[in-house]
C-alpha cells in the first residue's frame, strides 16, 4: 500500500492548475494517501531567448523526469504535447486524465473571429505549427513570435499593437477562462475569444491531454494511477505519439496529429507542413482503437503519398 506519493510539476499557473486536477483526481480515489507537489524549474523555465531551430521540445519537461529518475518525485505531472515523443530510458507515461477540449484559441481584440481579422493584421503565437496553419488560410496576416505563460502572453495581447494571438483551449480553461461567448474582460484588457475548427487548426500530438510520468519499473505507483486514467485518451495519445516519432516531428515542425476514438474505432488524422508549400498535406485513417501503432505507420505512408 502506498502512504504518500509527490507529484514533480512546473511552477506556471497552468502547470500548478494542472497538477492540482490530478491531485484532486487521486484524493478522490485514494482519500487516505498522502500527496504532495514538488516545484521543479525547467531550462524553459529559465530561457530569456528560446534557439527555434533546436525546437521546444523537452524544454519543459526534461528536468521534471530527471527528478522523477532520480527518485526525487513518484509522478511527474506534464502538459503531454510538451514531451518529446521518445521519453527518457527508464521512464514512460502510465496513465492520463480524460482529454479537454483540443481546439486552438484566438484572442483578438476584433469582434467576427478569424475571418473578420482586419487585413494584414498581425496576429501572435509561440508555435510554428500554428504559424503555418494562419498562413495557410490567410496569407495576409502577418505572424510574429509569442512566448511566455498565459498571463503573459495576454498582458503582451494589450501592450503590443497586435490584432490577435493564438493560445490552447484547454490551458486557458484550466486557468478559469470561458472561451465562449462574444467577449471576455480580463485584467490585461477586453478580448474577443474565437475558438477555431480542428479541421483546418488540427491540433499539436497530445495536446489538451495531461500526461502522469513514472520510472518504467515501479510497478507500485503503475497500479496506484490506474484509478485515474482515462484508458481511450491513453491510447489516442500513443497514437499521436508514435505518428510523429516516426515522422521525427520533434524538432520545430510544423504537424498536426489528432486521434478519436468511437465505438472501438480509432480515426487518427495528420496534416504536415512540408518545406515552403503553403498548403500542407493531409490524410486520415481508421481501424481497431488498440490498433494505434499501425495506424500511425499507414497514415505515414499516406500522408508521404500526397
Amino acid at each position: 500500500m502506498i502512504a504518500k506519493i509527490t507529484l514533480g510539476t512546473r511552477g506556471s499557473d497552468l502547470a500548478r492548475a494542472q497538477t492540482l486536477l490530478v491531485e484532486n483526481a487521486l484524493r478522490s480515489a485514494h482519500p487516505n494517501v498522502a500527496i504532495e507537489t514538488k516545484i521543479i524549474i525547467t531550462r524553459g523555465d529559465n530561457a530569456k531567448v528560446v534557439d527555434l531551430a533546436a525546437g521546444r521540445k523537452g524544454l519543459f519537461t526534461a528536468e521534471i523526469e530527471r527528478a522523477l529518475l532520480a527518485g526525487e518525485v513518484n509522478v511527474a505531472v506534464h502538459s503531454a504535447k510538451d514531451l518529446p515523443s521518445q521519453t527518457g530510458r527508464g521512464a514512460q507515461i502510465a496513465a492520463v486524465l480524460p482529454r479537454a477540449p483540443i481546439n486552438d484559441v484566438l484572442i483578438s481584440k476584433h469582434s467576427g473571429g478569424f475571418d473578420s481579422l482586419p487585413n494584414g493584421a498581425t496576429v501572435a503565437t509561440g508555435s510554428i505549427r500554428r504559424k503555418r496553419q494562419l498562413h495557410w488560410k490567410r496569407a495576409d496576416l502577418k505572424v510574429v513570435d509569442l512566448r511566455g505563460n498565459v498571463p503573459t502572453r495576454l498582458r503582451k495581447l494589450a501592450e503590443n499593437e497586435w490584432d490577435g494571438i493564438v493560445l490552447a483551449r484547454a490551458g486557458l480553461e484550466r486557468l478559469g477562462f470561458s472561451t465562449t461567448g462574444s467577449g471576455n474582460g480580463c485584467e490585461a484588457g477586453q478580448f474577443f475569444f474565437d475558438i477555431l475548427p480542428r479541421e483546418i487548426f488540427v491540433p499539436a500530438g497530445g495536446q489538451g491531454i495531461i500526461a502522469l510520468q513514472i520510472r518504467a519499473d515501479d510497478q507500485t505507483t503503475k497500479a496506484f494511477l490506474e484509478s485515474v486514467n482515462d484508458p481511450e485518451t491513453l491510447l489516442c495519445l500513443r497514437a499521436e505519439r508514435e505518428f510523429l516519432s516516426r515522422l521525427h516531428g520533434d524538432c520545430n515542425f510544423p504537424v498536426g496529429v489528432h486521434a478519436t476514438i468511437n465505438n472501438g474505432k480509432m480515426k487518427l488524422r495528420a496534416q504536415v507542413f512540408e518545406g515552403e508549400a503553403p498548403t500542407p498535406r493531409q490524410a486520415e485513417v481508421e481501424g481497431e482503437s488498440d490498433e494505434g501503432d499501425q495506424l500511425a505507420a499507414e497514415l505515414l505512408r499516406k500522408i508521404g503519398q500526397g
